[in-house]
């Protein structure tokens, strides 16, 4: 897989993309990661990726031209089977899209910053609107290092078995049973006995019970969207 991220400001995404699984992918050539700096795609001396609002108001908007020859520039050496835009009115980010999207090739991920993209960006390049949750960040980088997490370490061979995502919270859309290792005893809180009984059998019904009471307290919205 590969994944090139177009952004205006490239430092916010450096050591997000250096560390941990994302890291471990691309050591093992599973994953190309790319980030793009849009100021390279500007004609002029100050390297101007915004400009305000026609219409008034506030906050700045991040101007069409760097960002189509940006995108332009990539999609002649490849072609993407994705080109999303991180923007807060965005689908939100589940774990079916991240599945989905993993199952991709080529993706291509556009960070919104400031008050907006040029809408004829959204028009003529995105095929589509991502967000994180509905809440607003500063930019989109932050919300790509997100995607980019979920989706990469469903790839296969990024993780080994013991670590599978396979199964992870929401896969089935239950959350996750509780986890303890060593000591089986600290301050007076034991392990549940059934995790030291050996009885593997015993041990996946009890994960199972627990899965189950844990999403209907915790994310019973989650229940019923999978029922």
């Amino acid at each position: 897989m590969r994944i090139d991220i177009v952004t205006g400001l490239p430092k916010l995404l450096e050591s997000p993309l250096q560390e941990s699984i994302i890291r471990r992918a691309q050591d093992k050539g599973k994953v190309q990661i790319l980030v793009h700096d849009l100021r390279e795609f500007t004609h002029d001396k100050h390297k101007t990726i915004d400009d305000t609002p026609y219409g008034g108001g506030a906050g700045m908007i991040l101007k069409p031209e760097p960002v189509f020859e940006c995108v332009e520039h990539l999609q002649q050496q490849r072609v993407y089977d994705e080109i999303i835009l991180l923007a807060a009115d965005g689908e939100t980010l589940n774990q079916r899209v991240a599945n989905d999207l993993s199952l991709k090739e080529n993706l291509l991920l556009i960070c919104g910053h400031y008050k907006g993209v040029d809408e004829r960006v959204r028009e003529s390049l995105v095929t589509r609107v991502l967000s994180i949750g509905d809440f607003v960040l500063t930019g989109g980088e932050l919300a790509a290092a997100v995607v980019v997490d979920a989706v990469v370490r469903l790839v296969p061979g990024v993780l080994n078995d013991s670590e599978s995502a396979l199964s992870d919270s929401f896969q089935d859309g239950l959350l996750g049973a509780p986890q303890y290792t060593r000591p089986p005893e600290y301050r007076g809180m034991k392990v549940p006995d059934v995790l030291l009984s050996g009885n593997h059998s015993e041990i996946e019904k009890w994960r199972q019970s627990q899965r189950a009471e844990r999403t209907e307290s915790r994310r019973s919205d989650s229940l019923k969207k999978n029922s």
